[in-house]
C-alpha cells in the first residue's frame, strides 16, 4: 500500500525513462513530482498520462516567477492538467497572483522559501539579506502563507521552525533534500533523513535520486516508506 507522504521526484530525461520508474515502483508510490529538467522531455505530457490513466497525485515542479499578470496567466494555464501541487516562488506578489490563477481548480499553490541546494556563502553572492537561513525561511514562510499560499517548500532543517509558526496552522510543508541514512547528498547542502523530516513537521517528502538511481528502485522506495512509519519518525506534539 502506497503512502502518499513520499513523493518521488521523476528526475530523469523523458517521458519513456519516466514511465519506466513508474512501472518499476508500481503501487508502491502514489505520488511523483514533475521538474523543469523533465519539461523539454514531455513533462507535461506525462503529467496528464500519470494523472488520467494511472492516477497518480502529480506535483508540478515549476517555481514560476515573473511578474504577477504572467505568473497569473501561466497558473491558470497549468491548472487545467489537474495538478496536485504547482511551485512559485515564494515572494508574496507573485504567490498572490497564482492564488488567483488557481482559483476555480484543485490545485494548491506552494512557496518556495529558499532552494535546498544553497547555503549563506551562496546567498551571500546572490545578494541576499544577511541572516541565519533558518530564520530566512521562517521568514519568507510566514509571509507567503499570509499571502495565501497553501504550503511551502523548505529544507527538512526548517521543518520544526515553520510548523510552529502561527500562520503554518493547517497549511502544508514539503521537504526536498531528504536522504536516507547513509546516502550520497549529491548537490544538497541542508538534508536530513525520511524519519527527521516526518517528525519535524514535513507532510510530504521529496524524494529523487536516492530511488531512480537505486538498483532496485522499488526496494528503495519501501525502504524510505517503512522509514517514515518507523518509531523515530513519530512527532512529539503529534497528540496537541
Amino acid at each position: 500500500m502506497s503512502d502518499d507522504r513520499l513523493i518521488v521526484a521523476l528526475d530523469v530525461p523523458n517521458v519513456v525513462m519516466g514511465l519506466d520508474l513508474v512501472e518499476q515502483l508500481g503501487d508502491a508510490v502514489s505520488f511523483y513530482k514533475i521538474g523543469l529538467g523533465m519539461l523539454t522531455g514531455g513533462g507535461l505530457a506525462l503529467a496528464n498520462e500519470l494523472k488520467q490513466e494511472h492516477g497518480k497525485r502529480i506535483f508540478l515542479d515549476m517555481k514560476l516567477f515573473d511578474i504577477g499578470a504572467t505568473v497569473e496567466a501561466a497558473v491558470r494555464g497549468l491548472a487545467q492538467y489537474d495538478l496536485d501541487f504547482l511551485t512559485v516562488h515564494g515572494d508574496p506578489y507573485v504567490v498572490r497572483a497564482a492564488k488567483e490563477g488557481a482559483a476555480g481548480s484543485q490545485t494548491k499553490i506552494l512557496a518556495v522559501t529558499i532552494l535546498t541546494s544553497l547555503d549563506r556563502s551562496d546567498l551571500d553572492s546572490a545578494l541576499i539579506k544577511a541572516g541565519d537561513i533558518p530564520d530566512l525561511v521562517a521568514e519568507r514562510a510566514a509571509r507567503a502563507f499570509e499571502a495565501g499560499a497553501d504550503g511551502v517548500i523548505a529544507s527538512p532543517n526548517e521543518a520544526a521552525l515553520i510548523r510552529a509558526l502561527p500562520e503554518a496552522r493547517g497549511r502544508l510543508i514539503v521537504t526536498p533534500g531528504v536522504r536516507p541514512s547513509g546516502a550520497d547528498k549529491g548537490d544538497q547542502k541542508r538534508i536530513a533523513t525520511p524519519a527527521q523530516a516526518i517528525r519535524d513537521g514535513a507532510d510530504h517528502i521529496v524524494v529523487g535520486r536516492p530511488i531512480h538511481r537505486a538498483d532496485t528502485p522499488r526496494a528503495a522506495a519501501t525502504a524510505i516508506l517503512s522509514e517514515m512509519t518507523s518509531p523515530q519518525a513519530e512527532r512529539p506534539n503529534r497528540g496537541a
